[in-house]
């Protein structure tokens, strides 16, 4: 058992070591649009920056109501009612 603690940290400094700060973020979409053929300072290389940013919320959006085991997560109310005795 010992020997699986440094294993669990190095997994968990990995982890954390795997996370874009906003301006890595807009770099590499900014990468990503000029590959597309797209220039800077124009109406199109801004709509891709905004499509790239919204298909990134709508992922977000999707992992966050999906779950695995279970599949999506729809809230559902469950009507109670009150049994008269």
């Amino acid at each position: 058992m010992p020997r699986i603690w440094p294993v669990v940290a190095l997994a968990a400094l990995v982890a954390g070591c795997t996370t874009m700060t906003p301006e890595e973020r807009r770099a590499a979409d900014e990468a990503k649009c000029r590959s597309y053929g797209f220039t800077k300072r124009n109406d199109a290389f801004a709509e891709c920056l905004q499509r790239l940013d919204l298909d990134r919320r709508a992922d977000l959006r999707y992992r966050a109501d999906f779950n695995s085991w279970y599949g999506p997560s729809i809230y559902r109310p469950v009507p109670l009612y009150l049994l008269r005795p």
